[in-house]
């Protein structure tokens, strides 16, 4: 078992999508999904049967929050998990996903050119490395159908050392370990399980690719830096958090700052 198989038979990814932090992420990207599949569904032949028509792939599914949401919504969906336990808690959910065991690294058991809808969320938060990273956009890419959309999340750089760094008061440490380069950029290893970005390093992987972006996101903004004064909100003031960071999830001055990024992209025909 990897060290990444332990964290995951531990991690409870079920109770963070259930914090308010992690309802922020998951309703915005929801949203975003939602928008392109729209977009799919307006190009299928037959209206009525849209949903069904349309394929999604969720690569690293984990526990299914995505795909199994979409799948009792009609689509057709299949999902791609490494770690077991997670997989067999997705297969629990829903029989409609088809899911199975694999590695973001080699979709071997898809066809090229196969979904109008790809979602890469979590791979991406434990792939170290320019090269790692870019065979899993390139396998994402290769599945994708010509015109189709893929979706893509990044841990991002700021958050790890202000929150890691200054907020846990980890920073002399990791400075002293030569965890960070001069300007503050995060060097991490397999050991630490999760790889931070910015938004450069994201370019450089979407152009070695050959992939067009449409927009960037920042789907859950300061959640996650201000989770204890969430939880304190009335669930009329958390609605109204909600709304505010869909409002502004798409501004390129807070675009970083947040946990996670969500870059969407197309493959072009």
């Amino acid at each position: 078992m990897t060290e990444l198989e332990e964290y995951y038979n531990k991690f409870n990814e079920e109770k963070r999508f259930d914090s308010r932090h992690g309802q922020v992420e998951y309703r915005v990207s929801m949203k975003y999904i939602h928008k392109y599949l729209d977009e799919a569904a307006a190009g299928c032949a037959e209206p009525d049967t849209a949903r069904a028509q349309i394929r999604i792939l969720d690569i690293g599914a984990g526990t299914g929050r995505y795909s199994v949401a979409l799948a009792k919504e009609g689509y057709d969906v299949t999902a791609v998990e490494l770690v077991r336990y997670n997989l067999g808690i997705l297969k629990k959910k829903a029989s409609s996903v088809k899911a199975m065991q694999g590695n973001a690294l080699n979709l071997r058991k898809l066809a090229s050119d196969s979904f109008d809808v790809t979602l890469l969320f979590g791979p991406m938060y434990h792939l170290f490395g320019f090269e790692d990273k870019k065979q899993a956009l390139h396998e994402a890419k290769r599945v994708t159908k010509p015109g189709g959309v893929i979706l893509v999340a990044y841990c991002m750089n700021e958050y790890s050392v202000i929150t890691y760094g200054f907020k846990e008061r980890h920073v002399l440490e990791c400075m002293q370990q030569k965890r960070f380069t001069q300007d503050f950029q995060t060097i991490s290893t397999p050991h630490e399980l999760y790889d931070y970005m910015r938004l450069e390093q994201i370019d450089a992987l979407n152009a070695a690719e050959g992939l067009e972006r449409i927009q960037i996101i920042s789907p859950d903004g300061p959640a996650n830096y201000i989770r204890p004064y969430l939880n304190q909100l009335s669930e009329e003031e958390f609605e109204a958090f909600v709304r505010y960071q869909m409002a502004v999830c798409e501004r390129a001055d807070l675009i970083g700052a947040g946990a996670h990024t969500t870059d969407i992209l197309r493959k072009v025909k």
